[in-house]
């Protein structure tokens, strides 16, 4: 579609908004999961299935999302989603048991799944080819603000307030992104097709084993950053005996190597770099990353965040060409293809969070390991499936 300048403008930011749901529904109480863990006299595995369940319900929503918007448009399903959120937030800010947040970050996870999916569509209906890579370049800069700050801000409000207001905060996120959606023009109104025709080009594209080879050999790329999220704040806190405020800094120095990563990836863009390059070299660096912080384990915090955060900038190059690399496979029903590229990064997530919360003796060790497995994986199929083919 054609879309003017200005238009354009907005509609990176409304979708940068959008894309930044699931680590600002994640990453702003992180701070508080051991505290959690005391006041509800639980373990660290129980109060990891709250992260857990919210990538589930996360993950499971999007195949849901994705095609629904295909038939009926973007904007009303979005504004359902985060209707959705809006609830689901405040069930959170009112648990008085670890199963009551559970319940609450499933609904949550239900909500921000419409988020998440529809903005990754909506770059394909606005953009097109190489300036869309660019734009989700930029997407991600902006977006990696968020578990940058949202840590912090989680830490400062832990200091000076109770946790549930960390809830709170999320429900004016949600309502300011409804107010953003319902000034948006409608990017892919709804279609002739029946919800049956749409639905069988959905199964058609999932029974494209190419692609989804392809989400799923990206997905696993991605899990060494998803066990750093789900094992960080236990590593930092519980193992090296910083506070929660100081382990928020930690957090927001490895949310900044992410950024810096997208930035490196934008430049590269700029100078015309092809995409797929960019990813491989991302991957090599992530392989590096991975074998320095399993010989730097056990030298004390910035031990642990310095090669963590080499891996995290490489990870943070290759996600926009992935994620256009990935697109580019489909010709139609960007809908459809967003949610299950979608659905393969944040099962591959749910997996690595909680994986890493089993009772391993070296969490470090385990995340290093996880690096150096699925990088090399990702280094050795890529390569031999990588020739762009659209279906």
């Amino acid at each position: 579609m054609t879309t003017s300048a200005p238009t354009k403008i907005r509609a990176l930011l409304i979708l940068a908004l959008l894309a930044a749901f699931p680590p600002l529904s994640t990453d702003m109480y992180l701070p508080a999961l051991p505290s959690l863990t005391a006041l509800w006299n639980t373990t660290e595995a129980v109060i990891n299935l709250t992260l857990v369940a919210f990538f589930v319900s996360f993950s499971l929503a999007l195949l849901f999302y994705g095609p629904i918007s295909d038939r009926y448009g973007r904007k009303p399903v979005l504004m359902a989603g985060i209707s959705i959120y809006i609830v689901a937030c405040l069930v959170c800010a009112a648990a008085d048991s670890p199963w009551m947040l559970v319940v609450g970050r499933i609904l949550q996870g239900m909500g921000a799944a419409s988020a998440s999916t529809l903005s990754l569509a909506m770059t394909k209906d606005c953009f097109e080819g190489a300036e869309r890579e660019r734009v989700m370049a930029h997407m991600a800069v902006i977006v990696s603000l968020a578990p940058m700050l949202a840590p912090v801000l989680g830490g400062l409000i832990l200091n000076f307030a109770g946790w549930p207001l960390i809830f709170h905060t999320q429900v004016v996120l949600g309502v300011v992104s409804m107010w953003g959606v319902w000034r948006l023009k409608e990017p892919a109104p709804a279609t002739g097709r029946s919800l049956g025709q749409v639905l069988r080009a959905y199964v058609k594209l999932i029974g494209n084993l190419r692609f989804m080879t392809l989400c799923t050999l990206i997905a696993l790329g991605m899990t060494p950053l998803f066990c750093f999220i789900g094992g960080s704040a236990f590593i930092f806190i519980d193992h090296f005996g910083l506070s929660e405020q100081t382990y928020s800094y930690f957090f927001a120095f490895n949310s900044g190597a992410l950024m810096l990563g997208f930035w490196i990836c934008g430049r590269l863009l700029k100078r015309h770099v092809p995409g797929f390059k960019i990813i491989i070299m991302g991957y090599c660096g992530i392989l590096a990353g991975a074998v320095a912080l399993a010989f730097c384990a056990e030298l004390g915090p910035w031990g642990m965040a310095v090669p963590m955060a080499f891996l995290t900038m490489s990870l943070g190059m290759t996600r926009p060409p992935s994620s256009n690399f990935l697109l580019e496979q489909v010709r139609q029903d960007a809908g459809s293809a967003a949610s299950l590229i979608m659905f393969t990064y944040f099962v591959g997530g749910a997996t690595a969070m909680w994986f890493i919360a089993l009772p391993w003796d070296n969490k470090i060790l385990t995340l290093a390991l996880v690096g150096v497995a699925t990088s090399a994986l990702v280094l050795v199929l890529l390569p031999r499936l990588g020739r762009t083919r659209t279906e």
